[in-house]
C-alpha cells in the first residue's frame, strides 16, 4: 500500500531527486541501466545526453557511452514532446505508439505551412527505406539529398519535419554515430525487438517509471514531461499508486518510490555532493515546476531571456547553484564555474567536492 508523510524540509526534494535519478547513493552499473532506469533523457544536445549520461554512470567514459548508442543498447529518437531523447531499445516503441498520435496534431498547422501532407510522409518513408536497404544507415544530409532528388524537397525544416515524422511513427530511427553525428537507420532493423504495449498498460508502466526515476515529482510534472493529457495521467495513477510513496509539502502532493523515500529516515546522501551537469539534463528540466532546486529569481541565468536553451548547471547538495563551462581544449581544459552568490556560496567541503567533479568530467572527455 502507499504510504504518506510529509516532507520535513522542501529542500530535502533535490536531495532525493539526487538519489531518484542515480545521482547520489545507488548507482547505475552500466550505460544501458541507467538509461533504461531513467525512463527516458532529454537529448537534443547530443554531446551534453552522452554527459548526462556518463555522469550518473560511476568510471564511464565517453567511449562506453558512444559504444552503447553504437551497439544499439540505447537509442535516440522522439518518443514525446517532439524532442530528442536517449531511450531504451525495447520501450521506444510502446513510447511512440503512446505518444505519435497527439503530438501529430499538435504539429498538423506547422505541416501545413510546410505543405507536407500523409501522402508525402509516406512516400518519404519508402524512399528513405529503399535508400537505407540498400546501402544502410544514412547520415542526416545524405538521407536530405536523396529526399530533393526524389521530390520531397527538405529546406526550411521541412526535413527535419518529414524525419521527425518518419521516426515518430516508428519507421526511421537514429543508429550509430558517425563522428558527432548520427546515421539514420531503418527501425525495425535497428530494433528487431521493440515491445507493445496496451495503452493502458503503457500509460501506468510510463507513468510509474518516471514517478520512480524522477521523484519526488507531481502528476503535473509527467503530463508536462510527456504531453499526455493530465486525465488520463490521473487515471492511470490509480493503477500504480500502490507502489509509490507520497509526500506532502505546502499542499502538493509529491510522490517517488518506497526505497527514496526511506532514505529520510535512514540517511539521506547528497549533503555535501556537488555536481557539473550537462544543459537539458533531467534533473534540471525534467519536471514543470522547478523552484525546489532552482531559485525563481536565477532561472534566467540557466535559460538567457527564456529562448529555451539549458545552461550547464553546478548542483551542490541538490540544488542549482550556478553554472559552468570548459574552456581550453585536451590536457590544458578546465571547468570554470559561475556561481550565482559569488565564491562563497560553496563552503571548503563543497569547494572541494567541486574540484573532484571538474576532474570526473575531463577524465570522462579523455576516455
Amino acid at each position: 500500500m502507499a504510504a504518506q508523510a510529509s516532507l520535513r524540509d522542501r529542500r530535502m526534494i533535490g536531495r532525493l531527486r539526487l538519489a531518484s535519478q542515480r545521482l547520489a547513493g545507488d548507482r547505475a552499473g552500466s550505460v544501458p541501466e541507467l538509461v533504461r532506469w531513467m525512463t527516458a533523457m532529454q537529448a537534443q544536445d547530443l554531446q551534453a545526453a552522452l554527459w548526462a549520461v556518463g555522469v550518473r554512470v560511476p568510471g564511464a567514459g565517453l567511449a562506453d557511452v558512444r559504444a552503447a548508442i553504437d551497439a544499439g543498447t540505447v537509442v535516440r529518437s522522439w518518443p514525446m514532446r517532439g524532442t530528442l531523447h536517449l531511450v531504451a531499445p525495447e520501450d521506444l516503441g510502446w513510447m511512440l505508439e503512446l505518444t505519435a498520435e497527439r503530438l501529430t496534431r499538435s504539429i498538423a498547422g506547422r505541416h501545413r505551412q510546410l505543405e507536407i501532407t500523409w501522402a508525402d510522409v509516406e512516400k518519404a518513408r519508402d524512399i528513405a527505406l529503399e535508400h537505407i536497404a540498400a546501402d544502410g544507415p544514412v547520415s542526416r544530409a545524405d538521407l536530405f539529398r536523396v529526399l530533393d532528388a526524389a521530390g520531397q524537397p527538405t529546406q526550411g525544416q521541412r526535413g527535419i519535419h518529414l524525419l521527425g515524422s518518419l521516426c515518430r511513427h516508428g519507421w526511421l530511427v537514429l543508429g550509430p554515430l558517425a563522428g558527432n553525428q548520427q546515421l539514420v537507420a531503418a527501425f525495425d532493423e535497428w530494433i528487431p525487438v521493440s515491445r507493445r504495449l496496451g495503452r493502458e498498460e503503457a500509460m501506468a508502466q510510463f507513468l510509474l517509471r518516471y514517478l520512480r526515476s524522477h521523484g519526488p515529482a507531481t502528476l503535473r510534472d509527467f503530463a508536462w514531461w510527456t504531453q499526455l493529457p493530465l486525465t488520463e495521467v490521473h487515471a492511470a495513477f490509480e493503477n500504480v499508486r500502490h507502489e509509490l510513496v507520497e509526500l506532502e509539502c505546502g499542499g502538493t502532493s509529491y510522490w517517488l518510490s518506497p526505497e527514496v523515500a526511506a532514505l529520510q529516515d535512514s540517511g539521506l546522501p547528497g549533503a555535501r555532493s556537488v555536481h557539473l551537469l550537462p544543459g537539458f539534463d533531467e534533473f534540471v528540466l525534467g519536471y514543470t515546476e522547478r523552484s525546489a532546486v532552482l531559485a525563481p529569481e536565477h532561472s534566467d541565468l540557466i535559460v538567457p531571456g527564456g529562448n529555451g536553451v539549458f545552461k550547464k548547471t553546478v548542483v551542490a547538495a541538490g540544488k542549482v547553484v550556478g553554472t559552468w563551462a570548459l574552456e581550453g581544449t585536451g590536457p590544458r581544459a578546465a571547468v570554470v564555474p559561475e556561481l550565482f552568490d559569488g565564491a562563497a556560496t560553496l563552503g571548503p567541503a563543497a569547494q572541494a567536492a567541486l574540484t573532484t567533479a571538474a576532474r570526473r568530467y575531463t577524465r570522462f572527455l579523455a576516455s
